[in-house]
């Protein structure tokens, strides 16, 4: 058995944390894919008010802010979200998917 020298765990652990900090940037970025299809089917969906869709369109906008951390986009989408969840106008399926969304979105950390 050959032991590891200190130079040597310490450039494996910098490379274990390069890789974690990889793959949460990539599990972040596909959260917010995942929530940017639900709000399109949303933004698209003709049976949901005008507001609703606006709003959607505004969480869209806010997810595609390519110079701002995940975490932040996500934050911004879900404040616009949770603003017009609380519509008493909103068709229930549109709840669901909004409430979907936001769920989503608030598992996205930087």
């Amino acid at each position: 058995m050959v032991a590891e020298s200190g130079s040597q765990r310490e450039a494996g652990s910098n490379i274990q944390k390069r890789f974690d900090s990889r793959l949460a940037q990539y599990d972040n970025e596909a959260k917010i894919r995942q929530a940017l299809m639900i709000l399109n089917r949303v933004m698209n969906d003709p049976s949901i008010p005008r507001n609703i869709r606006r709003a959607a369109m505004f969480a869209i906008r806010a997810l595609n802010e390519r110079n701002l951390t995940p975490g932040v986009r996500a934050a911004n989408a879900v404040g616009v979200l949770d603003e017009v969840s609380q519509d008493p106008n909103m068709p229930l399926h549109a709840r669901t998917l909004l409430w979907q969304a936001i769920s989503i979105l608030e598992t996205v950390k930087d």
